[in-house]
């Protein structure tokens, strides 16, 4: 293992945080980031483009540009279902930790042992699930056919957590090998870019699963009086009505419900990384 040189951590970060302020400047006047969003979007992408360097701030970009403009697609078919989602298509602090924040401390750990092949194998997996899980929402709802419950197949209203469709299984995959594509394409040689495609894939789409079950079990859901509708929003409705818990632990929201989706796909790709 070689030693990491240190003395260019400063110019590093320094390179890094410039570029995510750009970047948060930008989805802030795009509308793709609120205020607070675009703050921890230069913390989260100073820390991964400063340390991870060039390989790790193109998956981050690959994941950011292609979520925003699929969240910003269809926008007036998806607006009826605005009501579902704790959030809108405008991130804020939480959202970007929960998709960014281990990223971000992978990074860390990869500036200090650098020769550490599983962390990018595990960032990669972070990637891949964050992608995978925002590619099934954003283009699941826009199937024909009604979503059922991941965990009883019971068909349940368009947006519904843990509700998912055909066609968002097969965005969940499609956004998992885009970041495993060009993830491996960073590797040296045939076999590990393989090895890697096949691995990142499958973690992607299983923590996008996972993401899926826990909105169907545990995650915080509530209810709206006024619109007698099933939300992630609390304390407040879309329509301003404080809503009230129906399910799942009250602390689980849906920032927390997309991190742990990422930890997943960290984990069960730098397993398979190391297993195989």
């Amino acid at each position: 293992m070689s030693i990491p040189d240190f003395s260019q951590f400063p110019f590093n970060l320094l390179a890094g945080f410039t570029l995510g302020a750009v970047i948060g400047l930008f989805s802030l006047r795009t509308g793709s980031l609120s205020r607070s969003g675009a703050a921890a979007a230069t913390l989260t992408g100073g820390l991964i483009f400063g340390l991870g360097g060039l390989p790790w701030a193109v998956l981050l970009l690959l994941f950011f540009i292609s979520s925003s403009g699929l969240s910003h697609a269809f926008k007036r078919r998806k607006l009826q279902l605005s009501e579902k989602f704790a959030k809108g298509s405008t991130r804020d602090w939480g959202q970007v930790l929960a998709n960014g924040g281990l990223g971000a401390m992978l990074a860390v750990v990869h500036a200090i042992f650098p020769d550490e092949g599983v962390l990018w194998a595990a960032f990669g997996g972070a990637m891949a699930a964050v992608n995978a899980d925002t590619w099934a929402t954003e283009l699941g709802v826009l199937s024909s056919q009604p979503p059922r419950l991941v965990t009883t197949g019971v068909v349940v209203e368009r947006g519904s957590s843990g509700g998912i469709t055909r066609m968002g299984n097969y965005a969940a995959l499609g956004g998992a090998a885009l970041i495993a594509l060009v993830g491996g394409s960073f590797l040296p040689d045939a076999g590990q870019f393989i090895r890697y495609f096949i691995f990142v894939s499958f973690a992607g789409t299983a923590g996008s699963i996972f993401d899926s079950f826990l909105g169907a079990t545990v995650q915080a859901i509530y209810t709206c009086p006024a619109c007698s509708k099933e939300t992630e929003r609390h304390p407040r409705h879309i329509c301003g009505t404080e809503t009230v818990h129906k399910r799942g632990w009250r602390w689980l929201n849906n920032d927390l419900v997309n991190f742990a989706c990422s930890l997943v796909g960290a984990v069960i790709a730098a397993g398979l990384w190391l297993l195989f």
